[in-house]
């Protein structure tokens, strides 16, 4: 037996599964040599998911992350002899339109992020899966590249673990489960178990299902709650005896029906000669504390296998012996039928990540079987080298803030995620139920009153439009088409475009409370941002100034997009978005300690500090009709990129100037309790309240303006997204060594472009209006255009655009396809539409050469 270490470079609490295995293999790749691993169970684990999950692998999803891990995992699985690429079929049924919809946008998802799926009629799907009744459906989607890991990802996973103690860089200890994490001064110092102690500066939390309870012990909250799933097995099922198979036919998804099935092959095989069939639930799934996980001692088969009772899956049951009419023909194995615990979170991403809260206490969460290698990476990449080829935005911890960690948010966002695993299909735009109403500006009564069309971004609710602006349409609405294609109207209200146009022609506010606002303040605060920032913010930059900047990772690809002014000599306001703010943050203060910045001290003025964007031609105007001093507005006394304070009809006001519509104006900050005074003085001189659908989506196309984690990505840099400084400053910067490798490049692989789409008129003769992401193609051979570095092209925005009167989208081309004038293709459910490419770079459709908002 192996004596219990004393220290290690980092310790693993969840050794057992696939994901655990996969960290350990990619550290060790990546140079790790001193790892333990430790595991309640045994190692690989018995008892969690991945000693019961049904192993199967579809390749595409609706987004890139997704789609990156489960193509390297499949690619992972298969070069070790463990995949067996069987295919798999997704159906639609008959009458089922809008699932079949469904099915075309994932082929276009696919083609964006490089899976290989297409659409078949009931013939090929029937000769493909020959127990299905193809009467019952109008077509499937093919996914070639689908199959089962084999004979088990659990036997996987002890492969890679023997793999690792055998080249002495990891040693394993089942039946050991953490009892204490030692944390001190917010960062990792070790690992308490019953055999003893382990100094270590790192802990990586695999444990699945339990993942919260060792988080808690390292003082973190990690946003998963484990689910009940169904999986019902029913044999004998001989069609594949005597062939040595671990499965027979394809895999078969009827999401529809949110259920799958699938055989498991010879029966002398591992689990063979029986048909799995899997469901969830979506009307009550049945959520799971895991403090209430049974221990292997209490449970009839493990602690993730809970009792099924019938009555969950009975009407989706018989739904499915009318499409596989077999299922009733075979006898239901009663015993070992049981409901799986799977994890689900907050927003159905995983957690990968530096916990917030805790320095040193990683985590690697809520992964699928069919990403376990592939997230392994990813985090092994994250952990060595700060950087991971595909950006993180969707499955950093840290995009959380801790208002959305808590008990209760957690419970009902993860209600909600479980409820659409497979059906309904999840519009781009669709909004959350559960975690409402928990953030909300001072303005927030008065935009109640207006009829406020409210969605929320991180806890925010915010109004994209007001059902009392509907008059507007009177004046505009020949200029706001309908939106004749339910899909493209969902979640969108024509009312939000009259706005922007009222707008444009006098003056509207836009409330912008969601800002996530940090003053900086110390002796450090200037060289912490001028580390961190491409642009010039110390040095001489001036008391008041404002600028527009970026953080770059090492690479120099692109991280934040903000603006910081400042405030004095030693201080500073950095103003993020909200939805980017808490990584920011994360960002910011990690930095700072890597770099050994300790003096400077930072206020949090989110919630304190509101903000409301006033702007169009009679902006000026209007503001000094109330202001104690109107001559300090004035071009000459208030220059573009400025900021101060005013008063505004008595009113202590922080004015900046600057715009992200495009027109004359300011963000008006006011303290939250003065938010109600400033909005009612506005109203009363005929201010227009004007929805955030403006200034998040159609001025910003038409302005041509980038939005970070959409179209700012990490694997991209400044220079291909048209936003890199005219000169480059003296003072030294994170990510400058690539920043002026890129620099002094010919040219760049991508560039972002403006596109603009006039004739979207479908097969059935309907405009359409897109949202999401879409797949851009060469016109001539119909694929997708990929750069030198290999990286696709695909629509990262769209919107309509009022005051042009086009539909406008970005969207990243290879070098050589980026031609202002050219024509190229875009795939929307399943039709390809001519898009003309307006600009290379930055370049708005809209006032292109910005003198509205600098008058």
């Amino acid at each position: 037996m192996a004596t219990f270490p004393t220290q290690a470079d980092a310790v693993i609490i969840g050794q057992g599964g696939i994901v655990g295995a996969s960290v350990a293999h990619h550290l060790i790749e990546l140079g790790w040599s001193n790892l333990v691993g430790l595991d309640k169970s045994s190692i690989p684990s018995d008892i969690g998911s991945t000693a019961h999950a049904s192993d199967f692998c579809f390749m595409t999803a609706h987004d890139k992350m997704s789609c990156y891990t489960t193509t390297y995992s499949q690619r992972f699985y298969e070069a070790r002899g463990h995949y067996a690429r069987i295919g798999g079929l997704e159906v639609a049924r008959v009458g089922d339109d809008e699932r079949m919809a469904e099915l075309a946008r994932k082929v276009a998802s696919g083609k964006a992020f490089g899976t290989r799926a297409r659409l078949v009629d009931p013939d090929e799907a029937a000769e493909c899966f020959p127990l299905l009744d193809k009467t019952l459906i109008q077509g499937a989607l093919w996914d070639p590249d689908a199959g089962l890991v084999v004979p088990r990802s659990q036997q996987v996973a002890g492969e890679l673990i023997e793999e690792a103690k055998a080249s002495g860089k990891l040693a394993a200890f089942a039946d050991t489960p953490a009892l204490a994490i030692d944390v001190r001064d917010g960062r990792v110092h070790g690992v308490e178990t019953a055999k003893g102690y382990i100094a270590t500066p790192v802990v990586i939390v695999t444990s699945g299902i339990w993942g919260p309870l060792p988080a808690a012990l390292g003082g973190a909250a990690l946003p998963l709650m484990p689910v009940e799933h169904p999986l019902l097995f029913f044999g004998p099922f001989d069609t594949f005896a005597g062939t040595g198979k671990e499965i027979g036919y394809p895999l078969l998804r009827d999401q529809g029906n949110s259920a799958y099935l699938r055989d498991t092959g010879d029966p002398a095989t591992t689990e063979g000669g029986q048909l799995e069939w899997g469901y969830y639930e979506t009307r009550e799934p049945r959520l799971v504390r895991p403090s209430e996980i049974l221990e292997r001692h209490q449970a009839r088969l493990s602690p993730s296998m809970r009792d099924l009772e019938l009555d969950q899956v009975m009407h989706a049951f018989e739904r499915a012996i009318e499409l596989t009419p077999v299922l009733g023909e075979l006898g239901w194995d009663e015993k070992h039928s049981f409901n799986g615990l799977l994890s689900v979170t907050n927003d159905g991403g995983s957690l990968l990540g530096e916990s917030p809260e805790t320095r040193g206490l990683w985590f690697c969460e809520a992964v699928w079987v069919k990403d376990g290698p592939g997230m392994g990476k990813v985090l092994a990449d994250w952990l060595t080298t700060g950087r991971t080829e595909i950006d993180t935005h969707g499955i950093d911890i840290a995009r959380f803030y801790p208002v959305q960690k808590t008990p209760d948010y957690v419970y009902g966002r993860c209600q909600e995620i479980a409820r659409k695993i497979y059906d309904p299909a999840v519009h781009p735009r669709e909004p959350f139920e559960s975690g409402r109403n928990l953030r909300r500006g001072p303005f927030w009564p008065r935009e109640v009153e207006l009829g406020g069309h409210f969605m929320e971004a991180a806890g925010w609710e915010r109004a994209h439009g007001y059902a009392a602006n509907d008059h507007l349409l009177e004046r505009y609405g020949d200029r706001v088409p309908e939106r004749p294609a339910e899909w493209d109207a969902r979640h969108f209200w024509r009312v939000s475009n009259a706005e922007h146009l009222a707008l444009s022609d006098d003056v509207g506010m836009i409330n912008l409370s969601h800002f996530a606002i940090f003053d900086l303040r110390g002796p450090d605060a200037e060289a912490l941002l001028e580390y961190l920032s491409v642009a010039k913010v110390g040095g001489d930059t001036p008391i008041g100034k404002g600028v527009y900047t970026h953080f770059l990772d090492q690479l120099g690809g692109i991280h934040s997009d903000l603006t910081i002014v400042r405030l004095a000599n030693d201080a500073y306001r950095v103003i993020c978005g909200g939805d980017t703010g808490h990584r920011d943050l994360m960002w910011l203060t990690r930095q700072a300690e890597t770099r050994g910045l300790t003096r400077w001290h930072l206020e949090d003025r989110t919630d304190s500090l509101a903000s409301l964007g006033v702007w169009g031609p009679n902006a000026r105007r209007t503001l000094q009709a109330l202001a104690d001093d109107p001559e300090a507005l004035s071009t000459e006394h208030f220059p573009f990129a400025t900021a101060r304070e005013i008063r505004l009809g008595g009113l202590p006001v922080w004015a900046f100037r600057i715009s992200y519509v495009g027109e004359q104006g300011w963000e008006l900050y006011v303290p939250f309790s003065y938010g109600l005074a400033l909005w009612d003085r506005l109203f009363a001189l005929g201010v227009t309240p004007v929805g955030i659908e403006t200034y998040a989506n159609s001025r910003r196309l038409e302005k041509s303006l980038r939005l970070q984690n959409v179209d700012l990505l990490t694997e991209y840099n400044l220079y291909e997204a048209g936003l890199a400084r005219p000169k480059v400053k003296a003072a030294d910067f994170h990510g400058k060594a690539a920043y002026l490798e890129q620099r002094g490049r010919d040219r760049q692989p991508a560039y972002l472009c403006t596109l603009t789409l006039e004739d979207l008129r479908d097969a059935r003769g309907q405009q359409r209006y897109p949202v999401g992401q879409a797949p851009i193609l060469d016109p001539e051979s119909g694929d997708v255009l990929v750069d030198a570095l290999g990286r696709r092209s695909y629509v990262t925005s769209f919107a309509f655009g009022p005051s042009v009167g086009k539909n406008i989208a970005l969207g990243y081309l290879p070098a050589e396809a980026a031609r202002e004038g050219d024509t190229l293709l875009m795939e929307y459910f399943g039709e390809h539409y001519p898009m003309h490419i307006a600009a290379v770079g930055y370049k708005p459709l809209y006032d292109p050469d910005n003198q509205r908002s600098r008058t």
